[in-house]
C-alpha cells in the first residue's frame, strides 16, 4: 500500500507539472529542449519529443509511475517514396523538316540542293567526335546499371554517351574514314563551363590535326515534364531503337558564327542520307539561336541520340542505324587526287 501511495503521489506531482506547463508534455519537452542548460526537474524523466495529445497525457503519466501497461512507442510514418517518372514512348515525325526556333527564314529544299559544301582530305583525321556533356546517360535497364553522379548521368563511360561515340567511331572507321574520338568528360564535376572546356579541346584538335573538317558533339536529349518522361522510338522493322536529332546553332544570340548556314546544309545532307535508309529514325533538324561551339569550324553539329527515357540498348541501336546510313554519304566527300 505504501508503494502504491508513493506512486499515486508521484502521479499527482507529474499531473501538477503538466497543468503548470499547459497540460501537454510535448510543450514541456520543447521547453526543456529550448533551455538545455537549466537543471532538469528531479525525479522526472523527459523522453524524446513526440507528437502529444492532451487526452493521452493521463495514460503516459500512469506509465511513468508503472500503473499502466506501456503503450506502443510512436514512430512517425516514413516519408512517402517519390513516384517514379512515367516513361512514355513517342515517335516524332522528322523527314526533311527543320524545327526553326530562330527568326531566320531558311529553305530546306534550297539548302539540300546546295549540298554540304565540304570535302574531306584522304589519309588523315577528318572527323572529331566529342562529348560536351559526356556524363549524360540513359534510363537504367537490364544489365545496364551504373552508379549515377546525378539523375541519368554517370562518369562511367561504358554507360554514358561516350559509349555511343565509341560505336559511331567504330562504324565510320570501318568505312575507311579518319576519326578521332575524344572520350573526355567536360561536364563533371562542374556542369557550368562545360562548353568552354570542350571548345578549348576542339581548338587544340583543329590546330594539331588541320585535316579535321567535321566535329560531331554527341549528346542525349531530355524530353518531358510534370513526372512524364518521353522516350523517342524509331519504328524500323527488326530494330528497337531511339530516334536521333541533329541540332544546328546560329548567330542569332548576337555572337559571331560565320558557318551556321553551311552547317545547316551539312545537317540536311546527313538527314537526307539517314532518312532515305530509315524513314522514322530522324527527328526534325533543330535550328537554335545559340552557337554551341559550332562557330569553331564548318561541319560542326550536335547529335542528340535518344532521350533520358530511352535505355542504352535503344540508343546503341539508333547510333548503329545512323552510322551505317551516313558512312557512305561521308565517304563521298573524300577528295582523292586524280
Amino acid at each position: 500500500m505504501k508503494r502504491l501511495a508513493r506512486r499515486l503521489a508521484l502521479l499527482l506531482t507529474l499531473a501538477g507539472i503538466c497543468l503548470m506547463t499547459g497540460g501537454a508534455d510535448g510543450r514541456l519537452g520543447a521547453y526543456l529542449v529550448a533551455r538545455p542548460q537549466e537543471e532538469r526537474m528531479k525525479n522526472v524523466t523527459v523522453l524524446d519529443a513526440a507528437p502529444a495529445f492532451a487526452p493521452d497525457v493521463p495514460r503516459r503519466l500512469m506509465q511513468a509511475v508503472g500503473l499502466a501497461p506501456p503503450k506502443e512507442s510512436f514512430s512517425p510514418p516514413p516519408p512517402p517514396t517519390p513516384e517514379p517518372d512515367t516513361i512514355l514512348e513517342t515517335t516524332i515525325e522528322g523527314g526533311m523538316r527543320i524545327k526553326n526556333e530562330t527568326g531566320y527564314w531558311v529553305d530546306a529544299a534550297e539548302l539540300l540542293a546546295e549540298g554540304p559544301g565540304l570535302t574531306l582530305p584522304p589519309d588523315e583525321p577528318q572527323i572529331l567526335i566529342i562529348h560536351t556533356h559526356a556524363s549524360e546517360a540513359y534510363t537504367q535497364s537490364g544489365a545496364d546499371r551504373y552508379t549515377p553522379s546525378d539523375t541519368n548521368r554517370t562518369e562511367d563511360t561504358q554507360f554514358n554517351v561516350v559509349r555511343i561515340g565509341d560505336e559511331l567511331t567504330e562504324i565510320l572507321t570501318e568505312a575507311g574514314l579518319g576519326v578521332i574520338h575524344d572520350r573526355g568528360i567536360y561536364d563533371y564535376p562542374s556542369y557550368t563551363g562545360s562548353y568552354s572546356r570542350a571548345g578549348a579541346a576542339i581548338e587544340q584538335y583543329l590546330e594539331s590535326c588541320p585535316g579535321i573538317r567535321i566535329v560531331l558533339d554527341i549528346h542525349r536529349d531530355a524530353l518531358g515534364a510534370n513526372g512524364v518522361v518521353y522516350k523517342t522510338m524509331a519504328e524500323e522493322d527488326g530494330s528497337t531503337a531511339s530516334q536521333v536529332m541533329l541540332l544546328v546553332g546560329t548567330d542569332e544570340s548576337g555572337l559571331e558564327h560565320p558557318y551556321w548556314r553551311g552547317n545547316l546544309a551539312f545537317a540536311l545532307y546527313l538527314q537526307n542520307a539517314a532518312n532515305s535508309a530509315y524513314p522514322t529514325l530522324m527527328r526534325p533538324v533543330e535550328l537554335v539561336p545559340q552557337r554551341y561551339n559550332q562557330q569553331l569550324t564548318p561541319g560542326s553539329l550536335i547529335v542528340e541520340v535518344g532521350s533520358s527515357g530511352n535505355t542504352l540498348r535503344e540508343a546503341l541501336a539508333a547510333i548503329r542505324l545512323f552510322g551505317r546510313a551516313i558512312a557512305p554519304a561521308l565517304s563521298e566527300l573524300v577528295l582523292y587526287e586524280e
